[in-house]
């Protein structure tokens, strides 16, 4: 965890276990709804196998947590970040960011393409995402909110699916 991070001394960003799955799916749930389950993003996600997952602990309760899964875009190996997830009273203080972090240091150890998600262009450009306009997902998903972090590939070109 960078310094940006310390919100807390007690804070502590770790790799997802699989004794974290129960509270990281409640986690999701209540910062998404059961609305999650229609979206592109999440039919993906269901199909795809999981990569890595990080979880965010402030003593002993599950504050944040995010996913990456493994797609191909075109012909290419990737990741598709997300949910990223942030308990209600922890939300605007950076752990999203940190969360965000660390799913991209873990892509770059893994020298993939690129990883995809889905989500505000404004908020992840600060990481290096870009618009993936070449980038089609299986279902219905503004173009405008398809994003793409170069990692060993500049763009994403082709149909995502699940790896």
């Amino acid at each position: 965890m960078s310094a940006s991070a310390a919100l807390s001394p007690a804070l502590r960003i770790a790799p997802e276990t699989p004794a974290d799955a129960a509270a990281v799916e409640a986690l999701v749930l209540d910062a998404f709804g059961p609305g999650r389950f229609a979206k592109t993003a999440e039919r993906l996600r269901e199909r795809a196998r999981m990569v890595a997952g990080f979880s965010a602990w402030m003593d002993g309760r599950l504050v944040g947590s995010v996913r990456l899964w493994a797609v191909t875009v075109g012909e290419v190996p990737a990741l598709f970040l997300g949910p990223i997830a942030v308990a209600s009273d922890m939300r605007g203080g950076g752990l999203g960011a940190e969360l965000v972090a660390a799913c991209v240091d873990e892509a770059r150890r893994q020298g993939v393409a690129g990883v995809l998600l889905v989500g505000d262009a404004p908020y992840f450009s600060r990481f290096g995402f870009v618009m993936a306009e070449g980038a089609t997902l299986p279902g219905p998903a503004d173009p405008r909110r398809v994003l793409w972090l170069p990692i060993g590939q500049p763009n994403a070109s082709g149909s995502v699916r699940p790896a």
